[in-house]
């Protein structure tokens, strides 16, 4: 999927939601512990009410991983019901990989090959060679950290050398790396001051920003600072959509949840002219 792809569905459907399926078995609705994936069965009651809404979903690996095997036929079903039930929708890993050169060439194997993700977020960290093996994979997407929202990013992300911040230097560094077409940044919802510095350095690159919703993150502020020409944004909320209700109603208020923020996306975009 291209940039403009993207865009055309993001036109589509007036909306640049990206639902993140931080699916956790401990706040799932109790009544689904009896069926015989209460993951998936989550997953694919969100999925199904959402589909229309929404241009993205991302899957956070680490609420899977927990579960072990288990966990992970619970993902790979899931990209699976997406793949082939609503084939328009770009598919993340949550993964945040990134080691050294080999290792990485089988991160990018695992979720391109064998669980065909769209994208992965990686941690740049390790520099350009522990990124380069999800970039040789046509058609797919490295989501590089670039600035988060977390309490610890202020240890590193924000250190300064001749003038430059270090969450600078890395997106100045990593934008050779890739094209418009295969590489994305992950900044912060809760970051949404800095966007417009970070747009000065990658103007036509799509961002993914999450902590909109549960985070407290602008909406508003995010679009105002950060869109672009092709929206150039793919905004992720993730409990504020998914746990919307604890009962057998999780899924229709999961979608009243996400109409609400799909229309004040489809404001954003007309105020932007994208629709």
């Amino acid at each position: 999927m291209t940039s403009q792809e993207l865009f055309e569905n993001i036109k589509k459907k007036k909306s640049f939601l990206c639902v993140g399926l931080d699916t956790d078995i401990v706040k799932i609705p109790r009544f689904l512990l009896d069926t015989t994936d209460p993951l998936f069965a989550f997953n694919k009651q969100i999925i199904d009410a959402t589909h229309d809404l929404t241009v993205a979903y991302k899957p956070n690996l680490a609420f899977y991983e927990t579960l072990g095997v288990n966990g992970w036929n619970s993902l790979e079903k899931t990209v699976n019901y997406i793949k082939y039930k609503y084939p328009d929708i770009f598919i993340i890993a949550d993964a945040k990989r990134g080691d050294i050169g080999n290792t990485s060439a089988m991160y990018a194997k695992a979720f391109f090959d064998h669980m065909e993700f769209d994208a992965v977020t990686v941690a740049p960290y390790m520099g350009e060679d522990s990124v380069k093996p999800f970039m040789t994979y046509v058609d797919k997407w490295v989501i590089l950290l670039a600035l988060t929202s977390n309490k610890g990013a202020a240890d590193f992300q924000y250190m300064t050398e001749n003038g430059e911040r270090l969450f600078e230097k890395v997106i100045k560094t990593s934008k050779e790396w890739g094209t418009t077409d295969s590489l994305m940044y992950v900044v912060g919802a809760t970051k949404a001051e800095m966007l417009g510095d970070i747009r000065k350095i990658i103007p036509e690159h799509f961002l993914l920003v999450p902590g909109v919703g549960a985070q407290g993150g602008s909406l508003r502020e995010v679009a105002e600072n950060g869109m672009n020409d092709l929206c150039g944004l793919l905004v992720n909320s993730s409990r504020g959509i998914i746990y919307a209700s604890d009962g057998e109603d999780f899924a229709a208020k999961a979608r009243e949840a996400a109409i609400e923020v799909q229309q004040e996306m489809e404001e954003l975009l007309k105020d932007k002219g994208l629709v």
